[in-house]
């Protein structure tokens, strides 16, 4: 198993759930298609261990970033792994490859799939100008269609203004394009790799700040809102009581959910500053 996204970066929080790939490799002298089918089932009982009723909650197991996604088989051979990204990889699968990692089966197994990978994900002399602006292009349509109608851009703590959408992917524009010749830099865990972008001066000391603030921040946001609520939530509680306690568990207290609120926006907009100079390159 390969773990993606915030189950990679060991960076899940409590409403998260575990993208991963599964990657397999047949005995020697065993039937393809006999070991295809056992991965399979191995893979699908899993999954559905994962999901069963328990006192804690289920860990939902999304396999969704796999190639060809919900179209493409569940498990792949290494070698299908190596076919595929050499013929058909797109930008987008190697930004998401930034945060592979093995988390379960076979050490080796594991070690090669990321050997396979590392050429993608941090190319040699880095991203070429087609990439960075694909990259881009990218991320300003999520911003346009994948936040949710009527939500506050200002305090959406995913997708919206300096949320961790922005700067996850202004770290990782950073891991693609130097990643190559800053050892640093290959991780899958958002704040290392900021602090090894600092350290490399690729960015400097009071934009690493501000990212890194913006960051933590919205991820207590999100914290917060699971703790309160009980399900996962990406914006601030509507009701009153559940704002309010939500402002408790970020430290403000009773009176003070309009300075929460205030200090969120002020954080996310400097991020956001910062996103628009070193991810899209505004000048202004």
């Amino acid at each position: 198993m390969i773990g993606l996204g915030r189950f990679g970066g060991h960076e899940l929080s409590y409403g998260s759930d575990a993208d991963v790939l599964f990657v397999h490799e047949p005995r020697e002298g065993a039937d393809e298609q006999e070991a295809s089918r056992a991965a399979f089932a191995v893979a699908n009982e899993m999954r559905r261990l994962l999901q069963l009723p328990t006192a804690d909650p289920p860990l939902l197991i999304d396999a969704d970033l796999r190639p060809e996604g919900k179209s493409g088989p569940l498990v792949r051979t290494l070698a299908s792994y190596a076919a595929y990204y050499r013929r058909w990889s797109l930008v987008w699968e190697s930004q998401a490859l930034l945060r592979a990692e093995p988390v379960a089966g076979d050490p080796d197994l594991g070690a090669r799939f990321i050997e396979l990978i590392d050429p993608l994900r941090y190319p040699a002399e880095g991203l070429g100008d087609d990439a960075i602006r694909e990259i881009r292009r990218l991320k300003a349509r999520m911003e346009s269609e994948r936040l949710p109608r009527g939500a506050d851009p200002t305090t959406h703590a995913k997708l919206g203004r300096g949320g961790l959408s922005d700067v996850e992917w202004t770290v990782q524009l950073l891991q693609m394009r130097h990643g190559w010749a800053e050892p640093g830099l290959r991780t899958t865990r958002t704040r290392r790799a900021l602090a090894a972008a600092h350290a490399a001066d690729l960015i400097s000391t009071e934009d690493a700040q501000t990212l890194d603030e913006a960051w933590v921040l919205a991820t207590r946001v999100r914290n917060g809102v699971m703790l309160v609520r009980g399900r996962p939530g990406d914006t601030f509680p509507s009701d009153s009581r559940e704002l309010a306690a939500v402002g408790r568990y970020l430290g403000y207290g009773p009176g003070h959910v309009g300075e929460m609120l205030d200090d969120y926006r002020r954080t996310t907009r400097r991020a956001r500053a910062v996103v628009e100079r070193l991810f899209y390159d505004y000048e202004d």
